[in-house]
This record gives structure tokens, C-alpha cells and sequence, in this order.
């Protein structure tokens, strides 16, 4: 949570969609794409395959290690065998395990080499081999990468992507994958030497499963980075593709689908609008009861990343029935899921009142101070930005339900917590829920005395002493409005009918030594 955020939460009288933005540019952490849930760049690891499957075995045992030395010697032979051989041996070293010598490739000065074996469209098993071990190499760090892409290899993968060979083709996928995950200027550079149409040519009925998971996982890294974004031209390219392919039943081509999808939204209400507008709005909210967690977390992420738009585009997914699934959401057995999506829930609860009560007519609002109570400290957080949300523009009979729903005493509760920035955003929402209540002598009654009993005015009034500012300057003003002497005099003039048995905002008992006197 960023100061920024913080700043810019105090909410009266802002537009929500605003709101909601300015809260998605500060949760960069939440929707970043942990190396964990989608993973950039790839090896292709040999599976006790001893030769190229574009070469036929003549039933003798290879090698399968060679000093870089003769590697060289054999690659800048002119008999196809010894370069055949050294590229396949080359390429079973870099396919180890574990430590593959990347570096030692690249000191050795080869990569160039290789790169000049992928134009030997006589002699298709060479590019193959050749396209694997720059595979490989792209696979590493983003110097080793960017050795492969200095070398020329881009504009070679992205014609190997029109090879009559199907193995080539593939391995050039993998390749562009590996190149354009490294980040936003690869990305461009890939996309700048035209591999956008010809790998979308390769998504076809007939496709073979292996093949078509690679080159759906190759277009989410082409979706992929913010800073900048691709180009709103393959943007409007890209998105008929996978409005295909979230349509297959493959749990890794849906995963990745919904991984590119999430990085489509994850930017302005233009870009964010641009997947509605492709239809596959409904197929995306369908996939959050998705069995498989690899594909509900991608899926969660680009729905939680829509509803950061404009109020409309939130209402879109409100009217898909997105919120059907969040109740299973919000008790998930992953912690992430929780997570994001207590934090999806915050952006829509940011919203008008109308919103507000879509959470609630969901059932939802249990479900949100169940994660507050929770011990998830991540998933807690974003619940107390969600019930604070929730208090901005809410009505007076929708805070009353907040509060007989049991929010007052988790709230009180956290007021321990450790985080100051936490704790300002907590003052925040009983700052609107007391305001709100004021509407109402009985309502704010119950609240300011459901707070007495959690100890959550004890724990306001002593955050007066808080080494933060903010939090000393917060708690200050709800004590003085809510609970000094004034404040007590303000209520009995709504409320004449209190009698001196009637509630009290405060017990000298409840205060420490040298506190408010009520």
C-alpha cells in the first residue's frame, strides 16, 4: 500500500471511477505476475529423446557432450553430419536440468553461428536443432537473451514461424516466447518484425494440443508488460485470438488466455474497454468456477483489472453475474485467491451506492469481514480497503447492514494492527460509518456503543499518542466529533428521548490516565 494511495483516499465529493482508478495505479504488487503463476521464459527440456524427430535414428547411441571446442570444429565444418551432430549434442547440453552452461555457449562466441543454421531451409533438421539451443539460450538471463536477439535471431524465428516443417515452426514459437517475455522493449521488437500475423495463423482447429500451447503462451508474453504497453494495433489483433481460445477446454491454453488478458487490462479504461468490447467478457467471468487454480487465478486478475475502469465497465461485469462466484472466491483454500479477490471486491465497492448494493444483495458483505477477521494479514488488508469502500458512499440502511453483520468488532480489532498506513484507512471507514450513522439517534447509538465494547473508542483515543501524524490527526477528529463532550450534546438534541440510562460514548474505566474526560 503506497503513500500515494493513502493521500488520495480521502473520497467526499471525488468521482468514483476516479477512485477506483487512482486505487489500481498503487496495487501494482497485487496484480504483478509473481515468476510463480505464469512463467516468462521457458527450456525445453529433452525427454529421453536422443535425435532430432525430424531425423531418422540409425539405431546407434549419440553423444551427448562434446568439448566447446570440437563443437566449434564440427559447426564450422562443410559436411552436414558433423554439423548436425554438433548442433544436437549443443543442444542436449543446454538442455539439462540443471545448469546448463549458457555462458559458456555464449563466451565461446556461437550464438552467431546458430543464428546463421536457422536459414538452412534445405536442411530442416539442422534449423531445428540450431532453434532449439537459441531456445535455450533465450531461456536465461536478459543479457544471455539479448545475445540471441543482437545476433539477428528474430527476424529468422519469425519467418522459421511460415516453415513447411511443423517441428521448426513450433520451436520458433518457443523462441519469440522466450525473447518477447523478457520485457516491454523486446516485446516491441519481436512485434516490430511482423511475428504477430503469422503466429496467429498457426491457432487453428487441426492444431496439434502441444503446439497450440505454445503459441497461445508465446501471444500472452506478447500482451505482456505495462511500461510501456503494446501497441493498440496488436492489441485489436491479438484479442480475436483468444476470444478463441478461451472458448477451448485445455486447462494451459485457457491459463495462459486469461494470463494475456489480465495483462490487456491491466491499463486504461480505453484498453480495459477494448476487451469488452471483443465479447469474451462473459467466457473471462464464467472461467472464475474454473476447477483448476491456474486458470482462476489469471481469470480473477483480468476481472479484478476491469473493475478498476469507469463505474459502466464495472456495472458490465456486476450485470455478467461475476458476482455469483465470489462468495466461493472469498473462502478459498489459497490464500492468494482471497487476496485478489477481497481486492477485486474493494474496487467494486469504490463504486456508487447501486454497486454497494449489488455486494450486498450477493450476499458478499459476510463474506468480506469473515477475510477481515481472518489471519491472512495480505487478504485482511485489502478487506479493510474494501468495508472502508464500501463506507464511502454508502446509505444509511446500507451501513446499518454493514454493522449488524458483526463489522464493528474486527474493525476495532485491527486498530491494533502494526501498519500505520492500515490503520489511517480503518480511522477512514469509522470516520464515514459514524458520519453516515448520524443520520439516525438509535443507529449511531448502537455503533458508538458496539465500539465501547470492542475497546475500539479506547483504542481511537490512545492513537492520539501515535508517532504518525496522520494517525494522531485522524483519531483526533473522530474523538472530537464523535465522542467529546460536544459531540454528547449534539446527539441528545436529535435524540431527546435519551434518558440517563441510556448509552454513554465513554467510561472514565475505559480511558488512559490523562484522556478525554466525557
Amino acid at each position: 500500500m503506497s503513500e500515494n494511495r493513502l493521500r488520495n483516499f480521502k473520497n467526499k465529493g471525488k468521482d468514483t471511477g476516479e477512485l477506483r482508478r487512482r486505487r489500481t495505479d498503487v496495487t501494482i504488487e497485487l496484480r504483478k505476475s509473481k515468476r510463480d503463476d505464469q512463467i516468462l521464459k521457458r527450456r525445453n527440456i529433452s525427454q529421453g529423446q536422443s535425435d532430432s524427430p525430424l531425423k531418422e535414428s540409425n539405431g546407434q547411441q549419440t553423444c551427448t557432450h562434446l568439448p566447446l571446442s570440437t563443437i566449434t570444429e564440427y559447426l564450422h565444418s562443410n559436411e552436414d553430419k558433423a554439423i548436425f551432430e554438433a548442433a544436437q549434442i549443443s543442444r542436449k547440453m543446454l538442455s539439462k536440468h540443471k545448469n546448463p552452461p549458457i555462458k559458456d555457449f555464449i563466451d565461446s562466441g556461437l550464438i552467431p553461428k546458430f543464428v546463421t543454421l536457422l536459414e538452412r531451409f534445405d536442411n530442416p533438421s539442422i534449423q531445428f536443432e540450431a532453434a532449439w539451443v537459441l531456445t535455450n539460450i533465450a531461456s536465461g538471463s536478459s543479457d544471455e537473451t539479448k545475445v540471441v536477439v543482437e545476433s539477428g535471431a528474430v527476424p529468422r524465428f519469425v519467418r522459421l514461424l511460415s516453415s513447411p516443417e511443423s517441428q521448426v515452426q513450433e520451436q520458433a514459437v518457443w523462441a519469440l516466447g522466450n525473447i518477447a517475455g523478457d520485457g516491454p522493449n523486446l516485446r516491441n521488437f519481436v512485434l516490430g518484425h511482423g511475428a504477430l500475423r503469422p503466429l496467429l495463423e498457426l491457432i487453428k482447429p487441426n492444431q496439434n494440443l502441444p503446439f497450440l500451447r505454445n503459441v497461445t503462451w508465446t501471444l500472452s508474453n506478447l500482451c505482456r508488460n505495462k511500461n510501456p504497453p503494446p501497441e493498440i494495433a496488436a492489441v485489436i489483433e491479438i484479442l480475436p485470438a483468444l476470444v478463441l481460445l478461451i472458448n477451448h477446454t485445455d486447462k494451459e491454453i485457457l491459463s495462459d488466455t486469461c494470463w494475456g488478458l489480465s495483462y490487456l487490462t491491466d491499463g486504461t479504461n480505453d484498453r480495459i474497454q477494448l476487451v469488452i468490447d471483443s465479447g469474451i467478457l462473459l467466457s473471462l467471468i464464467n472461467l472464475l468456477g474454473h476447477t483448476e487454480v491456474t486458470v482462476v487465478t489469471p481469470a480473477l486478475r483480468a476481472v479484478g483489472n476491469i473493475v478498476t475502469g469507469s463505474d459502466i465497465q464495472t456495472q458490465l461485469v456486476i450485470e455478467k453475474n461475476a458476482l455469483f462466484f465470489f462468495k466461493k472466491l472469498l473462502s478459498h483454500s489459497k490464500a492468494s485467491i482471497v487476496k485478489e479477490a477481497t481486492w477485486a471486491i474493494s474496487n467494486i465497492t469504490a463504486g456508487p451506492k447501486e454497486q454497494i448494493q449489488a455486494v450486498i444483495n450477493a450476499g458478499l458483505v459476510p463474506s468480506i469481514i469473515d477475510v477481515l477477521k481472518g489471519k491472512d494479514l495480505k487478504s485482511q488488508k485489502e478487506a479493510v480497503w474494501a468495508i472502508t469502500n464500501f463506507t464511502s458512499a454508502s446509505t444509511i440502511d446500507q451501513i446499518t447492514f454493514l454493522v449488524e453483520n458483526g463489522v464493528i468488532e474486527p474493525m476495532c480489532s485491527l486498530l491494533n494492527f502494526l501498519d500505520a498506513k492500515v490503520i489511517l484507512v480503518l480511522l477512514d471507514g469509522f470516520r464515514n460509518i459514524l458520519s453516515t450513522a448520524s443520520q439516525s439517534a438509535p443507529i449511531l447509538e448502537l455503533i458508538c456503543t458496539q465500539m465501547e465494547e470492542h475497546d475500539g473508542v479506547q483504542r481511537i483515543e490512545s492513537l492520539q499518542t501515535h508517532q504518525n501524524f496522520e494517525v494522531y490527526k485522524a483519531a483526533l477528529a473522530i474523538i472530537d466529533k464523535f465522542f467529546s463532550e460536544e459531540s454528547a450534546e449534539e446527539t441528545e438534541q436529535i435524540a431527546p428521548e435519551a434518558t440517563s440510562e441510556g448509552y454513554k460514548f465513554g467510561t472514565p474505566q475505559s480511558l488512559p490516565m490523562g484522556g478525554f474526560h466525557f
